[in-house]
């Protein structure tokens, strides 16, 4: 079918070109989660602790992340944090670190609006107890934050995973990466990356799927 061939799509060439990069995929993926929830969390917290110390230096973080492309961030990292610190760092590590300062600008946004969907009295009610900010935050506020968060939170989760396709412009083995050179391999770039496409809405669907019946469950405990 218009001129395409897909014959040379088969256990084989998955095994040999694809396997590997969907693995760092994968683990760049949960990496970059976990931690830009972390930090992300963090940082969330700063700006809404009403101290300037603390809130101006994580909005200016969080604005200027989210004010420029990822790829740009994946770019600048690789080529020049050489220079800063005399040796080069690696294709997989950069992306690894710069997932996950990209994303926690992001996870920082969610965790922020989480947080701000508590009702206020939940937060005087801790205040009463003799609660301190922390604890407040860690008994009370982030725990519900994240049962109101998750749907938005795993979301995130699937377009950071589309973006993992982007550390192929630093040359790391990712799951487009396996596909590009099993297509240079075999002479066949065109159906390598119609291919690519199909893997990546099979994945990405089913994770969106999943959510959906996620929120609908948590909705309906609601």
């Amino acid at each position: 079918m218009f001129g395409l061939d897909l014959s040379f799509f088969d256990l084989e060439m998955l095994r040999k070109f694809v396997l590997s990069g969907l693995v760092f995929s994968v683990q760049l993926t949960i990496t970059a989660t976990i931690g830009g929830v972390v930090f992300g969390t963090l940082l969330a917290l700063m700006r809404l602790s009403g101290a300037k110390l603390l809130a101006v230096p994580a909005t200016f973080y969080v604005n200027g992340m989210r004010s420029v492309p990822l790829v740009m961030v994946i770019l600048w990292f690789y080529l020049l944090m050489p220079f800063l610190i005399g040796r080069p760092i690696g294709a997989e590590w950069s992306a690894i670190i710069t997932f996950v300062a990209f994303e926690a600008a992001y996870f920082s946004e969610i965790m922020r609006a989480g947080i701000q969907s508590i009702p206020r009295g939940q937060v005087f009610a801790g205040q009463a107890l003799g609660m301190t900010y922390g604890q407040n935050m860690r008994l009370i506020i982030l725990p519900q934050a994240f049962r109101n968060m998750l749907p938005v939170l795993l979301t995130q989760t699937i377009i950071l995973f589309q973006d993992t396709s982007l550390v192929y412009a630093i040359g790391a083995y990712d799951l487009l990466k396996g596909f590009t050179n099993a297509g240079k391999i075999y002479g066949r770039p065109e159906e390598a990356y119609i291919m690519a496409a199909g893997v990546y809405f099979v994945i990405c669907f089913a994770l969106s799927w999943s959510v959906k019946r996620l929120q609908a469950r948590i909705a309906i405990v609601r």
